[in-house]
């Protein structure tokens, strides 16, 4: 077996960290901007709906609770305009990364199939191909690809790391075509809830797939929208003859989401208050630092949805991420995400209303 190192390509974040030394040592402390990890608290009601499952000494079912894929159900269709949505057509999974880095194993792909991902795209789409050994193609449109052994097209609208949202017609146009060549498409939809400039539009919408679900799943998260990473809360939706053999594969591989999670999904996603009120959060956060970073020089492109700013001064990522670290401001390069990146930073607005208030003063 070859060694990891010859697998997979180096952590990119370890390469951050003489730039997050730099950024800590500011007298008023580091702003981490880095990371889109949530920092506000996991709203009350999830908290007790976990509390009250606490005791919970058998095993849970991968597949989940009868009333945990009816939250799902219910949700894809409130939520994504979808329809007739059944248990067949929804599956819990431990978090979207797991599932990311190992779906091209969990559906047998290998050397001589080939994985398709975004040209700037969340890097895992990269390490889940090589991991199965598969081959990896990056694209700009995906209609453009050569179909000859692309077995896996990975969507992600809206995007990390660029914030840019698909639209219906653009959706519509590449489900068509992949379909055209049995190729499955897997949609990555985890910002999908935040929206800013744009109303991201799911693959399960039926003006996108027609009202038929054959050879499209969609990603989708509670860690964003509910402030849920550390529960590792996610879910699949999609085509059963999809999830249905992916479930028997979970099943033996034992990767069940905990009872207690469970439980927390059912409250999280009956509940839209919670959202809006985490929303108009991020909305406030995100006018201070565009206001911020533009008057500092930044250029913002895209970022029409998501939890980031996808900023430039057009020149080096790393000569803005060493500006900004002198300030105490810690970002990520864009070429994290490919080298199309070369030359922007990825913005979080997850921080603080505090420390975001510390880094729009120290830009200014």
């Amino acid at each position: 077996m070859s060694a990891v190192s010859d697998r997979l390509p180096t952590f990119p974040w370890d390469k951050l960290e003489p730039y997050k030394k730099t950024a800590a040592a500011h007298p008023d402390g580091i702003v981490d901007l880095s990371v889109g990890t949530p920092v506000d608290p996991v709203p009350e009601l999830i908290q007790k709906a976990l509390i009250d499952a606490a005791d919970s000494p058998g095993y849970p079912t991968v597949w989940g609770t009868p009333a945990l894929r009816d939250a799902i159900t219910g949700w894809v269709e409130r939520r994504l305009g979808a329809r007739e949505v059944t248990h067949r057509h929804v599956l819990p999974i431990v978090g979207s990364k797991e599932l990311v880095a190992w779906l091209p194993t969990q559906l047998g792909l290998g050397p001589g199939d080939k994985v398709a991902y975004p040209r700037l795209a969340y890097p895992t789409y990269e390490v889940g191909a090589r991991l199965a050994r598969a081959d990896h193609e990056v694209y700009d449109d995906p209609t453009r690809l050569d179909p000859t052994g692309l077995k896996l097209l990975w969507l992600n609208s809206p995007s990390n790391p660029t914030g840019r949202v698909l639209s219906k017609p653009e959706l519509t146009r590449i489900v068509a075509w992949a379909r055209s060549h049995g190729i499955l498409i897997f949609s990555d939809e985890c910002y999908l809830e935040l929206g800013w400039d744009a109303d991201p539009v799911s693959v399960l919408h039926p003006d996108v797939n027609g009202g038929s679900y054959e050879g499209i799943v969609a990603v989708h998260s509670l860690s964003k929208r509910s402030n849920l990473a550390g529960y590792r809360a996610a879910f699949l939706a999609g085509d059963p003859d999809v999830l249905g053999p992916l479930l028997q594969i979970r099943k033996h591989g034992g990767m069940m989401t905990s009872a207690p999670t469970q439980a927390a999904v059912v409250a999280a996603l009956g509940d839209d208050e919670h959202v809006r009120v985490q929303r108009d959060r991020y909305a406030a956060r995100r006018k201070a630092l565009r206001d911020a970073l533009e008057a500092h020089g930044f250029r913002i492109e895209h970022s029409e949805a998501s939890l980031y700013l996808w900023a430039t001064k057009s020149e080096s990522c790393w000569t803005t991420v060493a500006d900004l670290a002198d300030l105490g401001i810690l970002v990520a390069p864009g070429d994290f995400y490919g080298e199309a990146g070369a030359h922007h930073v990825r913005v979080a607005f997850t921080a603080t209303d505090e420390r975001v208030r510390a880094a729009v003063q120290r830009l200014a």
